[in-house]
């Protein structure tokens, strides 16, 4: 470029003339002007800056890195392109400390190859200069030419090393960043907070408890226990490894809390199962005076999701709002998830469209949401307008199109976009999605293809893919297939109390009472419980919950008289209690009664009490429901002129006008 071109930049960075009498006059007026100039340029008043500071900047060079920062920080790569074009022609093109800032704007840019270029080029580098390429390679996703840096330095230290382990974990090699750790330690490099923070998060991911208390050992020896940093990554290991009272020990123990820490206590609760707890320590959080972020957020969305509470839901939406991280893809994602499982799809619908920039993390999350509530058509024609917009679709896409396409009876699509994942995308199958191919095919009927494809996959079979069969096994009353099949659920869990009791009522089905005593015998051996139906439902911000056989309701009295009422007027219509479908050998009269206060019924009997008319009642269930009260809650749909949504273990159903959108497909 010509000297025309650098006297015009000049001109735009000085602007005005600057005050002839700006000197450093003294050490405290040296540290005053260096925090002014720093400040502007964090800030993004470049202009401002340069202006102000032309003599210092001119007599010292090395103040162009701060400039240089500035950029990265404000999203300015055209300015930081054009800095670097000012300092090749002030002569300081040689400056080893200038051009490991230069290194590193152009790798945080993405601009690998002008960063490597500058690199090969430097006439001087030190440690400094190889750990800015590895953290550049690392940020592009680039983790071998990270490597190949690391094993070609002639000297590393203690940041080289933090790098790279940290790279290793964030590529999901954990075993391999442990494995650094080790060789860095034998080396005699000391690991510092973030070295720990890292590994920690290693042994979280691989859920290896023993080898997180090894690094906490070392942690307390080192004195680094009460390290903010540290400390919160050792709860989040324990927590992670399901250990949650040691990770809140530590956090208790934590000399001061901040925002990482209350987020990792409320993420610890919700990956724990304990939702209510989560949201119990947002509201301390708040109280406390620390203002959620987008990770705050995520984690306390989800726990509404699986508590099923849409009025909290919608409260910290509104949060989410206010505290502008509406526009956040994962907080969308955990929107979308929430209202889906609330069973609220409309608002689910909305919060995807009203998203500018939606990834495929969110068209996968909104696929899913179709198909958790049957609908998979529209999961397919989501998938199509996706690839139309030129996203390609990943592993969790497939998932969620062949969760859509099993509870939706699109035996033949879901085969289709199975194959198209293998060939057309490469993606090689986790177990998940076999998991929803066994179910297509059971559900379809194809008990025997169901098997086959168990039996001949590369990976290795758990509980939930047999259970799967077993239920496809129920279905189509195959009592001979279902005992083959729960040998092998029971082989790998024979504590899996949900297998004993899918056997046993296919048995009954059956009349094959022989059989169903053999299964409570061994239930009773082996000291196994059937785990109890609840189902509940949220009125005015407050959860009822309901279980067979509990009358501790406040309002259990009226519930009762109502429900008998209820079931009174349902036969008159023509429903005959289904009692193929209870368990026990019991008398036809005492086989209506245990029907009759299914928890979903007493749930569904509640809301019609307490409702208003218009509003859509919402019932959340723990297990699957039952064939009787799918039969029951079709009819009291249509007798009373409700939609009804009930969400079980495997999907939602709406119930309107004596008719399931799952078709009876479930």
């Amino acid at each position: 470029m010509g000297r025309a071109y650098f006297r015009c930049l000049h001109c735009f960075l000085l602007g005005a003339k600057a005050p002839s009498n700006l000197r450093f006059r003294s050490f405290s007026g040296v540290l005053q002007k260096h925090n002014d100039f720093t400040n502007l340029c964090s800030e993004g008043r470049f202009k401002e800056a340069f202006q102000s500071f032309k003599f210092e900047i001119w007599s010292d060079p090395s103040l162009f890195s701060h400039l240089l920062q500035g950029c990265i920080r404000t999203n300015a790569f055209i300015l930081g392109k054009q800095l670097h074009s000012l300092i090749i022609t002030s002569g300081c093109s040689l400056d080893k400390f200038l051009n490991n800032h230069l290194v590193n704007m152009y790798a945080k840019f993405g601009e690998m190859d002008t960063a490597l270029t500058l690199y090969s080029v430097m006439p001087r580098k030190n440690v400094m200069s190889c750990n800015i390429l590895i953290g550049g390679y690392i940020q592009n996703d680039d983790l071998e030419g990270a490597r190949k840096v690391f094993s070609e330095m002639p000297e590393r230290n203690v940041a080289t090393w933090n790098a790279m382990v940290m790279g290793m974990i964030e590529f999901g090699c954990n075993q391999g960043g442990l494995s650094l750790f080790s060789q860095m330690q034998q080396l005699g490099f000391l690991p510092d907070e973030f070295t720990l923070g890292s590994v920690l998060r290693a042994s979280a991911g691989l859920k290896v408890l023993s080898c997180g208390r090894q690094v906490h050992s070392y942690a307390v020896k080192s004195g680094f226990e009460l390290n903010l940093v540290v400390g919160s990554a050792l709860a989040h290991m324990y927590m992670r490894c399901r250990s949650l009272e040691e990770g809140e020990e530590i956090i208790k123990g934590m000399p001061a809390c901040n925002l990482v820490a209350c987020n990792t206590l409320i993420a610890g609760r919700a990956q724990n199962e304990f939702s209510e707890g989560a949201l119990d320590q947002y509201n301390l959080m708040k109280v406390a005076g620390f203002r959620p972020d987008k990770i705050t957020f995520v984690s306390v969305i989800s726990s509404c999701s699986k508590m099923a509470t849409l009025g909290q839901g919608e409260q910290i939406h509104a949060e989410v709002i206010k505290a502008g991280a509406a526009s956040v893809v994962s907080v969308i994602s955990s929107l979308i998830s929430m209202y889906s499982r609330c069973g609220c799809l409309d608002d689910s619908e909305k919060a995807f469209k009203e998203c500018i920039e939606a990834d495929v993390v969110l068209w996968s999350s909104m696929m899913a949401a179709y198909g958790f509530h049957g609908q998979g058509e529209k999961a397919i024609e989501l998938f199509k307008r996706m690839e139309e917009e030129g996203l390609e679709a990943n592993d969790v896409t497939f998932l969620s199109l062949l969760y859509a396409c099993s509870h939706s009876g699109l035996k033949d699509r879901g085969m289709e976009f199975f194959d198209m994942m293998v060939n057309r995308y490469g993606l090689n199958p986790r177990l998940e999605h076999y998991t929803c191919m066994v179910d297509l095919l059971g559900r379809s009927g194809c008990l025997l293809e169901a098997e086959d494809m168990i039996r001949s996959m590369s990976l290795k079979a758990d509980s939930i893919i047999w259970k799967t069969l077993l239920s496809a096994c129920k279905i189509h009353k195959n009592a001979d297939m279902a005992k083959r099949i729960a040998q092998e659920v029971l082989r790998i869990d024979p504590q899996d109390s949900a297998s004993y009791v899918l056997l046993s009522n296919i048995h009954a089905s059956a009349k094959r009472w022989d059989e169903v005593s053999s299964v409570r015998k061994a239930m009773k051996d082996r000291r196994v419980k059937k785990e109890p139906g609840i189902s509940w439902f949220e009125f005015k911000n407050e959860v009822h919950q309901f279980i067979m056989g509990d009358n501790s309701h406040p309002k259990w009295e009226e519930i009762d008289s109502y429900l008998k009422e209820l079931m009174s007027e349902l036969k008159k219509r023509g429903y005959v209690p289904d009692t193929g479908s209870v368990l026990h050998d019991m008398e036809v009269e005492e086989k209506e009664y245990n029907l009759v206060y299914h928890s979903e019924k007493l749930a569904i009997a509640f809301a019609l009490m307490s409702a208003p008319p218009a509003v859509p009642i919402r019932v959340m269930k723990n297990l699957r429901v039952c064939s009787d009260c799918h039969v029951a809650i079709k009819l009291i749909s249509e007798m009373k002129h409700r939609e009804i949504i009930v969400r079980d273990a495997s999907r939602f159903h709406h119930f309107k006008d004596g008719r399931c959108s799952c078709g009876d497909y479930w």
